[in-house]
C-alpha cells in the first residue's frame, strides 16, 4: 500500500506517537502505581482529612483524565498500528489522504477534514453545565 506521506514525515509522525505512548504509559502507571483503577479510586475517597466532598471531586477529577489519557493512548496504539501495516494517514470513512499538517496536530487522527465534520454534525451532542 502507497502512501502519501514521505519517509520523513512518517518518522517524524511515529515519533510523536510512540513519545506520547511513553509518557500517557509514565503517568497512568504512576497514578495508580500497581492498583486497579477500582482500588485507586477507594484510596482517594478513604484518604485521612475531614474534607470528603473536596476528596470526592478530586476522585471524580482523577478518573476523568485517567478515562481521557486511556481512550488517547489506546487510539495511539492503533495509529501506530496502522503506520506499522501502511493504512496510517488514510481517512477511515472516505479512504482519502488525510493531510500532513492535519496529522501534526492531532497524529492519532483517523479522518480527514470533511469526514470529521460530517461526523461531528451528525453525532448527539452531551448534556454541559
Amino acid at each position: 500500500m502507497t502512501t502519501h506521506l514521505s519517509s520523513e514525515q512518517r518518522q517524524q509522525l511515529g515519533k510523536v506517537l510512540r513519545d506520547r505512548e511513553q509518557t500517557l504509559r509514565a503517568h497512568l502507571k504512576a497514578l495508580y502505581d500497581g492498583v486497579s483503577r477500582v482500588d485507586h479510586a477507594r484510596e482517594i475517597l478513604l484518604q485521612d482529612g475531614d474534607d470528603a466532598p473536596q476528596r470526592d471531586a478530586d476522585r471524580e477529577i482523577d478518573m476523568a483524565v485517567s478515562d481521557l489519557e486511556t481512550v488517547e493512548l489506546t487510539r495511539i496504539e492503533q495509529a501506530l498500528s496502522r503506520l506499522q501495516h501502511g493504512s496510517y494517514g488514510e481517512c477511515v470513512d472516505c479512504g482519502d489522504d488525510v493531510p500532513f499538517e492535519r496529522l501534526a496536530l492531532e497524529p492519532h487522527t483517523l479522518r480527514c477534514v470533511l469526514c470529521e465534520s460530517k461526523r461531528e454534525r451528525f453525532q448527539p451532542r452531551s448534556a454541559s453545565m
